[in-house]
């Protein structure tokens, strides 16, 4: 299906343009949020009598989402959640909740504004994406912990995903192998 644009969207085009689409992201998606028109005789013929408005509304938008990037942009945020030995997340961290975790913060944007291909799963500092505008970005770092104790030592850059790291250098000395056998003692053997 051919649409035409209304907004810059990313790994599609610029507002204005004519661009093929499958039926179904059209119908589903580009159509019912507002993206983008069916390329048809009329509505290209409303797309130019809107055209100003809609880049003036974009210009708007664009402008607002850059002042929220100059406060937002490198932003550092501490999420403590649940872990095991090896640093791996009972739960895991995802879009809803790094949105929430901003929101509480003061700023507004909603999950959809979260660029995260894959939940996370482990602690330590991570980077993510913010998108406030097709052409505005920014990056802030979760910094994901057990406690808040841990994620001051993690931003220090310590690395808190080894037993030694959570519990102290010692915890291996009874492990050693000489604790458990006499490397004196003569084998027995049983014939």
């Amino acid at each position: 299906m051919d649409v035409i644009l209304l907004e810059r969207i990313s790994r599609l085009g610029q507002m204005g343009e004519t661009v093929r689409v499958k039926d179904g992201f059209a119908r589903n998606f580009l159509l019912p949020q507002g993206k983008a028109l069916r390329a048809n005789e009329a509505n290209k013929k409303k797309f130019e009598g809107q055209r100003a408005q809609l880049e003036a509304r974009n210009l708007e938008r664009k402008s607002e989402a850059e002042t929220v990037a100059k406060e937002l942009d490198g932003k550092n945020f501490i999420v403590v959640r649940s872990a095991g030995e090896t640093g791996q997340l009972y739960g895991s961290v995802s879009t809803r909740d790094i949105a929430d975790l901003i929101v509480a913060e003061g700023f507004t944007i909603n999950r959809n504004q979260v660029e995260l291909n894959q939940p996370i799963k482990t602690i330590g500092l991570t980077n993510v994406a913010i998108a406030l505008h097709p052409e505005v970005e920014v990056t802030v770092t979760l910094n994901i912990a057990r406690s808040a104790d841990e994620a001051e030592r993690q931003a220090r850059g310590e690395t808190l995903t080894t037993a030694e790291a959570i519990y102290g250098e010692d915890i291996n000395e009874n492990a050693r192998p000489d604790n458990f056998f006499d490397p004196n003692a003569e084998e027995d053997e049983e014939a």
